[in-house]
Formats: C-alpha cells, sequence, structure tokens
C-alpha cells in the first residue's frame, strides 16, 4: 500500500497576495503594453483560434522587462513545489501570459500539460493564475476544476493558486466588468 504525505496536494493557494494592488496595476499596465492577440488553443506551434471553446485575449511578458515580478513568483513556486507538489527540478520555462477576459469571454475545459509529450521536456508539471483585478470588477470568471462548481475559495487581488498542470480546469463565462490574470506554466524533467 502506498500512502501520501499530509502535506500531499495538486492544488494549493498562497496565503495572501504576491503583489499589491499597485503591483498588480503595474503588471496590468506592462501586460496591455505588449502586443496582444486573441488566445489559442493547444500547442504555440499547433494552436489555433477555437472560439467554442476559448474567447480572450492574451500577450506575452519578456523575463527583462519585469525581473522582480518573475523572482518573486519563481521564490513563491519553489515554496509550493517544496510544501505541496514535490516534483523534482522546476523552473520557469516559459514567459507570463497576461490575460483580459472582458464580459462574455471564458475558456472551456482544458489541461495545460501535453499529454502526447511530443512538445516537450521540459514537462509543465506546474501551472499557476495570479488574480490581478480586484473581484468587485467583475462578476463570473470563476476558475474550477474537474467538474462544473468544483472551485477553490475566491482568491483576492494579487493572490495566486498553483495545480498540477494535469488537472481538468476552465474558466466560465465572465457575466460583468473584466476578470484579469496573469498565468505562468513551470516545467522540469519528465515524470520517473
Amino acid at each position: 500500500m502506498i500512502t501520501e504525505p499530509q502535506w500531499k496536494s495538486l492544488l494549493v493557494n498562497t496565503v495572501g497576495p504576491l503583489f499589491t494592488p499597485s503591483q498588480c496595476q503595474d503588471i496590468i499596465n506592462v501586460g496591455r503594453q505588449q502586443k496582444e492577440g486573441d488566445a489559442k488553443i493547444g500547442t504555440s506551434q499547433e494552436g489555433r483560434h477555437d472560439t467554442k471553446r476559448r474567447i480572450t485575449t492574451v500577450s506575452w511578458i519578456p523575463f527583462t522587462v519585469m525581473p522582480h515580478m518573475y523572482k518573486v513568483i519563481d521564490r513563491s513556486m519553489h515554496q509550493a513545489n517544496g510544501n505541496h507538489f514535490g516534483y523534482e527540478g522546476m523552473q520557469i520555462t516559459e514567459m507570463a501570459q497576461y490575460t483580459e477576459y472582458p464580459k462574455g469571454a471564458f475558456y472551456d475545459w482544458h489541461m495545460d500539460g501535453d499529454i502526447t509529450c511530443k512538445h516537450e521536456p521540459p514537462v509543465r508539471k506546474i501551472s499557476m493564475t495570479i488574480l490581478l483585478s480586484n473581484p468587485s470588477e467583475f462578476k463570473g470568471g470563476e476558475l474550477e476544476f474537474m467538474a462544473e462548481g468544483n472551485k477553490p475559495p475566491q482568491l483576492v487581488q494579487g493572490q495566486a493558486i498553483y495545480f498540477c498542470s494535469l488537472l481538468r480546469h476552465r474558466v466560465v463565462k465572465v457575466k460583468k466588468g473584466t476578470r484579469r490574470s496573469l498565468v505562468m506554466w513551470f516545467g522540469g524533467p519528465p515524470f520517473k
């Protein structure tokens, strides 16, 4: 029989915000300054637009533009990994994705990991979302896991949630306002 340690988890929120409201606004401003595009589904090489599965806009924040932001996130990811996931060789492997979900936008059920592994290594193991908006600025747009209605506690502005990249998840349709978030993925060597 195999037993997992009590601390093991595939989904964990940071205790509090990683960024202040002012820092969140700085990230939003930088995200808006980058080249914006309609979000795709699939890998960057083979991604395609599919408005039945995803409607949102994204941009990518270069590592050199916000190095302090990346340091804070990297430190937090290593803490979450050490305390909850226990994956080997974890590192930032992709630029941060700034995402806007205006009214009517959503992202249907998906996983962030490539189950065929043909675009890896590094293997995406941990995904992260930071809520940049104040929750009072939008309605709807909840992040759900595995099944309809299965959602973690509501994030506060600047707070992050880390989760296993193989967990099925979605962002439900925004009913009012705009949900702004920062999304990142962290990878490492193949699972053993």
